[in-house]
Order: C-alpha cells, then structure tokens, then sequence
C-alpha cells in the first residue's frame, strides 16, 4: 500500500530504530500530525500473554486525567430509582425492554458506551451479538454493570476507556487529540500504562510489556522506551 505524501513526510522525522522517551514520543506524534481534523492519538502496546488463556487476560477500564476530546454518548439500562438517577446525572439515554427494541428493530447506534445495572443483564443479554463484536457490552471489570449509575456516566463522560486484549495480544488505546500536547498526552498516557501494568496476570511469565509505540489516526508510528513503566 503506497502512503500519502504527507505520512512520507513525517515519517521522515522518525528515527525508526529508536525508543523514545513518552513525552518526546508524543511530541512526535503531535508534530506529525498533518490531518484537517484533529487527529486522535492511539497506543499500541504488545504483552508477553497468551490472550488464548482465561488466567492471561489482561481488561479493564481507567478515567484518563485529560479525557480523550470526544464527546461520549451514553445509554444506562435501569429501570425506577436506577433510571432516574441515569437521568439526572446527564446520561444521553436511559431505558429497558424499549432500547432493546430500538436496537434490534432499528439497527440503532447512536452511542459510544452502554451501562446496566446488574439486574438488567438478562434483558440485555439477547443484545450480545450486536453490542459485543462492537465493543460496547457492559462488563463488570470496565464498571458498565453497576449499581451506582450515576457515577459510571460521570466517569464516561469524564474520558473513560476501557483497555482489552486483541487476538495479537495487543492493546489499542485512544489517549487523547493531537491538539492536546505531548505533557497532556503523556499523563493521560503514563495513566493508561499505570493501569495496563497493574493489571498484569499472575500467569504472565516473562517480559510483560514486549512493545509500545503511539500514532495518530493518519501519522507514522513513534515507538516508546516502556522501562519505566516495570
């Protein structure tokens, strides 16, 4: 695939055999920013796990300082004292059996994030083939299947991501916009490192964090020196 004139650009700047310290990393990443819009900063980070074994996954969910620079749409299945409590903390969406059907009769997507109270489960469960290949089943270990609703919009609201293994044992995070700045970028991202190493299996053998590296959505990859984060 041939790169647009642009990304050969900016690649140029890049000293591919180099590990970069996170903030000269994400200084990087914002300087070959190039975009129209205001790219978003992603990071990319390869564990020494087998994603294959359920003692080896590594998930779950942190509130970045800066949040990420997207407006996040929420939808809380609860019903009485739990609905209203959606409402009132500025949930976009609240409902039961009606989402439900919304979803299903209307091939409906007009949210980012999806929290349930635990009760609700069951009536959500018959939504698992289309919220799970898109990322958006509550889960527990991410704080979407909770009592306390209202705090878990606030959190969502305030820039709160959820991390997960994919199939490559690599976990794809958004940290940010390119119009943040390499010192916001880089506490939103120690954040995000802090949690991801806490969250260390204790099946995990060996080296833990393999690989880092940060890009914007049209940029070149910068690859960062993670010692410090073990």
């Amino acid at each position: 695939m041939v790169k647009g004139k642009k990304y050969q650009e900016s690649a140029k700047l890049i000293d591919r055999t180099k590990l970069y310290d996170t903030v000269e990393a994400l200084d990087m990443v914002c300087k070959t920013s190039k975009a129209k819009f205001d790219e978003t900063v992603e990071v990319h980070v390869k564990l020494g796990v087998d994603s294959r074994h359920a003692d080896q996954q590594v998930r779950g969910a942190v509130v970045l300082p800066h949040g990420t620079g997207k407006t996040v749409r929420t939808l809380v299945f609860a019903k009485g004292d739990n609905a209203k409590a959606a409402e009132d903390a500025g949930s976009d969406y609240v409902g039961a059996e009606d989402m439900v059907a919304k979803i299903t009769s209307e091939n409906w997507f007009e949210f980012d994030v999806v929290i349930a109270t635990p009760d609700m489960m069951g009536v959500i469960g018959r939504l698992g083939k289309v919220l799970g290949p898109k990322g958006l089943m509550p889960n527990p270990k991410a704080g979407t299947v909770t009592m306390d609703v209202a705090k878990a919009v606030a959190e969502a609201k305030a820039g709160k991501i959820e991390y997960r293994l994919d199939k490559q044992n690599i976990i794809h995070c958004p940290v940010g916009k390119a119009s943040f700045g390499a010192e916001k970028l880089a506490e939103n991202f120690d954040t995000l490192m802090a949690a991801v190493v806490k969250a260390k299996p204790a099946a995990a053998k060996g080296q833990y964090i393999k690989s880092c590296a940060v890009a914007s959505t049209m940029g070149p990859g910068v690859k960062v020196n993670t010692a410090k984060y073990m």
